[in-house]
């Protein structure tokens, strides 16, 4: 059965929120307001066309071309055959999924997790496996043992997001060196999410699967505009591999929707050639936003909240019993001087039952005067709440 998505599924509960005059700040999702490149809104401002035509299959060679540049910026050197453009990554996943693995298989992934990769995996008829992380050590990955115990005859890929997309953790080298290992050894699949790629703190750097020595035929990296330039309504994505069987097969999913989207990859063309002051001015605005949401949860009795050092997502452990529960009070029956928020319940970025009952997602989207008075709607929630575990 497919799940209904822990970021949407309270939108009625929200909108009758917004009915009544309550204000709903919103955590749940993540849709940044950081303003998008102007050379985005400029190429379609500036369109001189007369027909919006199909664009290749794979997407605009133009526009793989300029990615391809962008990539190799980044130390990561493909050539456009090596790329197929996706509406979103989302789509560049399924894409992704239904290649490498068939109806029955399983795929590996540590938990918590994106929640639509559990949509993307029954979409294609394949089992997600969950290996659990733990907020005791931020989240990071799980040891090497615990991937082999849960891979059996039906295990095709390992499914990672880095940084990571619920919890905002940042996989170092070392961590994706043991994914090396165990992919190189079982010959499996190794599926990378890197779509909050440029958005690391504290002096850490990112490192891409893509670099990893000995399985580059077994790679397939995942990304998008969307979050990078603050663009998620383009809906522009990537698959990237190396393998040649792999994206020769992808291709024929991809020419099965006919092509992605023409406005979007010309807009996408354009971002491309975004100056890194764009970038350094964004990560030190998201720096300010996350210390304010991970000091102000510290400061909350009962609370236990990581400090991520990547993306724009945290998921601390709230004294509650449960946060499905819990995140629907808030949109239904709470609000503090008016206000309230919207939060996504963990529970929905776990695929083993019961886990992340006390856990919920926070996306550090909102400006930081926003995100003060989002916190302390959230301090004064967890002190009303009936189901409240203190």
């Amino acid at each position: 059965m497919m799940p209904e998505s822990p970021i949407r599924k309270l939108v009625p509960y929200a909108e009758q929120a917004k009915k009544r005059g309550t204000t709903v700040y919103h955590l749940n999702i993540g849709q940044p307001d950081i303003p998008t490149p102007q050379s985005m809104i400029d190429a379609m401002h500036n369109l001189d066309i007369k027909v919006i035509e199909y664009s290749h299959s794979a997407g605009i060679l133009s526009c793989r071309q300029k990615m391809c540049d962008y990539y190799a910026r980044h130390g990561i050197h493909v050539s456009p055959e090596e790329i197929i453009i996706g509406a979103g990554a989302s789509e560049a996943i399924l894409f992704a999924v239904q290649t490498c693995l068939n109806p029955g298989d399983e795929m590996i992934t540590p938990e918590p997790f994106y929640a639509n990769y559990n949509g993307f995996a029954i979409s294609a008829g394949v089992s997600v496996k969950p290996i659990p992380s733990s907020i005791e050590t931020g989240f990071a990955l799980p040891p090497i043992e615990e991937f082999e115990k849960a891979i059996t005859e039906k295990t095709k890929a390992i499914m990672i997001c880095n940084p990571n997309n619920p919890t905002g953790y940042l996989y170092s080298k070392e961590e994706l060196e043991v994914l090396r290992q165990i992919v190189k050894k079982y010959d499996l699949f190794l599926f990378a999410d890197e779509v909050y790629r440029e958005f690391c703190y504290d002096g850490t750097t990112h490192h891409s699967v893509m670099n990893l020595e000995g399985i580059e035929q077994n790679v397939v990296l995942f990304d998008s505009v969307s979050k990078r330039f603050s663009a998620c309504g383009i809906r522009i994505g990537a698959m990237v591999s190396r393998n040649k069987e792999v994206m020769q097969t992808a291709l024929k999913f991809a020419q099965a929707r006919l092509s992605p989207p023409s406005l979007g990859q010309i807009a996408t063309e354009a971002a491309m050639d975004t100056p890194e002051s764009y970038f350094e001015e964004v990560i030190g605005e998201y720096l300010q936003r996350r210390n304010t949401v991970v000091e102000a949860m510290n400061k909350m009795e009962g609370v236990i909240c990581p400090t991520p050092k990547g993306a724009f997502y945290v998921t601390p452990s709230l004294p509650i019993d449960d946060s499905d529960i819990f995140c629907q009070w808030l949109l239904e029956e709470f609000s503090y001087k008016n206000q309230t928020v919207m939060l996504a319940p963990a529970t929905g970025f776990y695929a083993t039952p019961g886990a992340g009952k006390k856990e919920v997602r926070i996306s550090y989207v909102l400006n930081v005067e926003n995100l003060k008075k989002a916190m302390k709607c959230i301090e004064e929630a967890l002190l009303a709440y009936p189901g409240r575990t203190l």
